[in-house]
């Protein structure tokens, strides 16, 4: 007779009882099938109608469609699916609606015992009239994928050496890997032949070595290798070709290469211990196409502990160049230490990004445009493949943030050049100099001279002549005053220098003036 599985989905929006119930042990020994696992009755109704299961596991309570309404759907429109639900002690209710909608058992998840949940399975199966679960047990088909699998998410399972030296026959095993994130759309449309392509290389330059893909999920591509002893050193050799195939399929993918190991139960430890690892170091190490765990460079030492009291401290005093350029220090230390943890980093910067933006906010600078793009910051440092590209997030953050803090420094500026204009304005009669002008802003001479010319279209001397010069020319205009006298009520005590200043902005004469405005 044809064995038949068991076909189980199960259906839990905790992701860590769902990989629970999917590791905890070879379920097609005992004759079942794990075909899928969703998060919520909406995904769950998808993968019915594609995978068609027997069995399916669901949590009661989950968003978007929770498992009492994803049981009613279920018997509407697959009556031969069985359910068994697992729930809460306080969803009693929900757990009684179920029932009325004609699920197979229920499981309390606090007790949530896997042996307990195997029996339930099983006579959840006998009540399914296409399926022989019972003569299924114990005459399963090995399966070297489900196994791997689990081992690389971290269970330890049991398995039959001698079916796995079967497949694995030599007695050293190598992993090659490739972190695709940011690279799945590259791969996908450039991985036509790619195996093919492995295989002949392989097969050339080490004849007779086994190889499988691991079974992992979309962001990464990973290649457990089993090879003779005499073929272990060719092993970075033929990384290295291995990685023109992969810069074919996704161009700046890095090739990383583990510890070679001997007992495949290492499997697991080697994958996450290793080769995670590598893929991790290659945030830092842009453009390096082949990492081996045994031909890194030595990495910087790691920055101590950030300041963000400094930084802070720094920020509030408006210190920004200073603030600054501790952060950029900073970061380039952490990008320089390979060993820095990646989400350490990002979150880093993340943190960073949030923290001056709030800072800016508390300084009442302008910050409706930073509280707009500071999210599209997050997820463009979240996103990021390289450090670099994290980093230049951030610089374009800083230069945002620059606009901010130069749009108030400049209204700072226009009101601090105004008092200072309007001082001129009321005091030009007076014998008005850089120096007293200095000492009543309480500024330093020479800054106030740099100060002024920097923001405005004339220097101070400048400014004040022609300030006095209008005034000179209203009172000529006015006929009364003899020059002489003009001369000292706009501040000048030299009537022959005051004619001077006058000629030199006006074109001509105080008297010719006076005449020609009398004409």
């Amino acid at each position: 007779m044809t064995l038949t599985y068991c076909k189980v989905l199960i259906v839990d929006d905790e992701v860590l009882i769902r990989q629970g119930i999917k590791h905890f042990m070879n379920w097609e020994h005992e004759g079942f099938l794990i075909v899928g696992e969703a998060s919520n009755g909406m995904e769950a109704l998808e993968l019915i109608r594609e995978l068609q299961p027997h069995i399916v596991i669901t949590d009661i309570v989950m968003p978007v469609m929770d498992g009492e309404e994803l049981t009613k759907q279920i018997k509407q429109h697959y009556p031969d699916i069985e359910v068994i639900v697992l729930s809460s002690f306080g969803e009693f209710d929900y757990v009684r609606s179920t029932f009325q909608s004609g699920v197979a058992d229920y499981i309390l998840k606090p007790k949530l015992d896997l042996q307990h949940l195997l029996a339930v399975l099983k006579l959840t199966a006998d009540k399914i009239p296409m399926l022989r679960s019972s003569e299924a047990a114990g005459r399963y088909r090995f399966s070297l994928d489900r196994l791997m699998e689990s081992m690389i998410s971290g269970y330890t399972m049991e398995y039959d050496e001698e079916e796995v030296a079967a497949v694995f026959p030599h007695p050293w095993f190598c992993l090659f890997g490739v972190n695709l994130r940011g690279l799945q759309d590259q791969w996908r449309a450039g991985c036509d032949g790619l195996k093919q392509r492995m295989e002949m290389e392989i097969g050339l330059r080490m004849p007779g070595a086994a190889f499988r893909l691991l079974p992992t999920d979309e962001n990464r591509v990973a290649l457990l290798l089993n090879v003779e002893r005499h073929d272990r050193p060719g092993l970075n050799g033929l990384a290295r070709h291995i990685a023109d195939i992969v810069a074919d399929a996704a161009s700046g993918a890095a090739l990383a290469v583990s510890e070679p190991f001997a007992e495949f139960s290492q499997l697991g430890t080697v994958y996450r211990d290793s080769l995670l690892k590598l893929f991790d170091y290659s945030f830092y190490l842009q453009g390096k196409r082949v990492l081996v765990y045994n031909e890194l460079p030595e990495p910087q030492p790691a920055p101590d502990s950030f300041n963000l009291n400094v930084f802070t401290d720094e920020f509030k005093r408006e210190r920004f160049e200073s603030a600054f350029s501790y952060l950029r220090g900073y970061v380039r230390a952490m990008a320089g230490n390979y060993k820095t943890d990646v989400f350490e980093f990002k979150s880093f910067l993340g943190n960073l990004i949030f923290n001056m933006t709030v800072l800016l906010g508390n300084m009442s600078y302008d910050i409706k445009e930073l509280e707009k793009s500071k999210y599209a910051y997050f997820k463009a440092v979240e996103d990021s493949r390289y450090a670099e590209e994290a980093i230049a997030k951030l610089e374009d953050f800083i230069a945002e943030a620059g606009k901010s803090i130069e749009s108030k420094a400049a209204s700072a500026g226009n009101a601090n050049m105004k008092r200072l204009l309007d001082y001129i304005d009321e005091h030009y009669a007076e014998p008005l100099s850089l120096t007293e002008m200095a000492k009543h802003f309480h500024f330093n001479p020479s800054y106030l001279s740099s100060y002024f010319s920097s923001h405005n279209n004339e220097g101070f001397i400048d400014y004040l002549h022609r300030v006095r010069t209008d005034k000179a020319s209203e009172l000529l205009r006015g006929g009364e005053a003899t020059i002489s006298e003009i001369s000292g009520l706009v501040g000048y005590s030299d009537h022959s220098y005051f004619t001077k200043v006058f000629k030199k902005l006006t074109g001509m004469s105080p008297s010719r003036y006076r005449r020609q405005y009398m004409k």
